[in-house]
């Protein structure tokens, strides 16, 4: 009976820092946020109940639908790249040879860098007068002069932007794809040779059923990042043109802090967060029906 008693108290001391991290950093901020989202509260004022109204707001708010659909799209867009490029690199730099490790070390550089500077440093390849990328193409004759690739147009800067966070979070997936492919056992690839199977055979009927769940995580994670994509955006357009690349993440930054509306940014803040939990919520089913 002790010891039993003994064992509860030890589970609950090495239980007890992470309940403490939760409810010091996820629940607390939590609650503290939907109190706010239910004020309108401001850095300069006095808050004061306001029920719904903000969330009210929010679905009647025009600019709003504009940056949460526009990262939407964002997304639709670019997940299929990362996830598609990511799982061919994988493939072609599985197996284990010193090149293949040298090329997997090279991909996944980008990914320790850290976003802000990433941004920074496409922002100066895509600069109009002094940037590589325009230059190159004017020495190739692909162009007569220089483009204007960010805040002008929304297609081209949706495309530098798209350009920079491929080259930058591509490798992660890639190393996740590769960890799965290498895990599966040597015995089933010898068996699948045996029984004839093709190269992509075994890539369609073999591999990808077995590395499925490395591949819903990652698209998770893809899709999460790209729902809360900022600081490319706020780096390299600003928003501009006209707002046309403001993301929701953007959107909510200029409502709390520059145009001081705390409470409406909480209220967006927990919109965005409804909505990641049901892309969650998909992946988990996915991921269930997977493995039945």
């Amino acid at each position: 009976m002790q010891g039993t008693r003994r064992n509860r108290l030890t589970g609950l001391a090495y239980v007890t820092p992470a309940l403490a991290f939760v409810l010091v950093f996820t629940a607390y901020p939590l609650g503290r946020m939907i109190w706010m989202s239910l004020h309108e509260w401001s850095l300069i004022a006095e808050p004061h109940f306001i029920g719904l109204d903000n969330f009210r707001q929010a679905f009647s708010d025009r600019q709003f639908w504009t940056s949460f659909l526009f990262t939407l799209k964002y997304t639709v867009l670019i997940t299929p790249v990362l996830i598609v490029g990511g799982y061919l690199l994988a493939l072609l730099t599985a197996p284990a040879s010193r090149m293949r490790a040298f090329t997997r070390t090279v991909i996944f550089v980008p990914v320790v860098i850290g976003l802000g500077v990433s941004s920074l440093l496409w922002y100066w390849l895509f600069s109009t007068d002094f940037g590589v990328i325009n230059r190159i193409l004017l020495d190739l004759g692909v162009i007569d002069q220089p483009v204007l690739w960010l805040g002008v147009d929304a297609g081209t800067s949706n495309f530098a932007i798209s350009t920079s966070v491929v080259w930058k979070v591509i490798g992660f997936g890639m190393i996740l794809f590769v960890g799965a492919i290498q895990a599966i056992p040597t015995e089933i690839t010898e068996a699948s040779l045996v029984d004839g199977a093709g190269y992509w055979q075994r890539i369609s009927r073999v591999v990808l059923p077995l590395t499925m769940r490395t591949v819903l995580l990652v698209t998770l994670v893809s899709v999460i990042g790209s729902l809360l994509a900022f600081d490319q955006f706020y780096i390299m357009t600003a928003g501009q043109p006209q707002n046309e690349t403001a993301t929701s993440v953007f959107f909510v930054y200029l409502n709390s802090f520059p145009y001081l509306k705390l409470g409406y940014g909480a209220a967006l803040s927990l919109i965005l967060a409804v909505t990641i939990l049901a892309f969650t919520v998909v992946q988990l089913v996915l991921t269930r029906r997977s493995e039945s």
